[in-house]
């Protein structure tokens, strides 16, 4: 672990290889696990705006899911969340076929919305969490992924370089910055 501005980082972001795999774990990180995706307090806000332009790209088991729960829901930890399909699927994944995909992201791909999706799932397989006095950035690693560690490893690209694009949405350009030295020091 490392500090890098008001973070506390491990290491394994910088060591780790990661690529997402689509044709080989079919988006199971969407349909699989135990709670929706993890939500800020204004991503809860920007999920009840965007719901009337998302619906459209959502399932009706997805939209039946929303308008009985809600947008986001407190998770049985008392984190906000995305809701769930029965306890399985987040309400917002579509598929393409037998992979699970973002509806959010549809939306945002297609220019309906400009926001992309919850920042929680555009890290993954990074988690934030948020403490009073600072965030604490993790690797998390699932068994789900491990296609996408093997094509990581296989390209040679380390979790950070994966995640850039969240990363830099989550904590700015100077501290992904600031990440790509340690990340080089590191390396001599």
């Amino acid at each position: 672990m490392f500090q890098l501005g008001k973070t506390i980082v491990s290491e394994d972001i910088l060591e780790k290889d990661f690529v997402c795999n689509l044709s080989a774990c079919k988006g199971a990180c969407c349909v699989d696990g135990d709670a929706g995706a993890p939500l800020s307090v204004e991503e809860t806000k920007i999920l009840e705006a965007i719901y009337p332009k998302v619906k459209p790209f959502l399932r009706k088991q997805g939209i039946a899911a929303i308008e009985a729960q809600g947008t986001w829901v407190n998770g049985t930890d008392g984190d906000l969340e995305t809701p769930l399909i029965d306890n399985k699927d987040c309400a917002y994944v579509i598929f393409d076929g037998k992979t699970g995909l973002c509806g959010i992201e549809q939306a945002y791909n297609q220019g309906i919305i400009d926001w992309k999706k919850p920042v929680s799932c555009h890290l993954y397989p990074i988690r934030v969490k948020d403490f009073t006095e600072f965030a604490s950035v993790n690797y998390d690693k699932w068994d789900i992924c491990d296609p996408a560690c093997s094509l990581g490893q296989e390209l040679e690209v380390p979790v950070y370089k994966f995640v850039k694009e969240a990363l830099v949405r989550k904590f700015g350009e100077d501290w992904y910055a600031e990440l790509e030295k340690v990340a080089l020091d590191m390396k001599k």
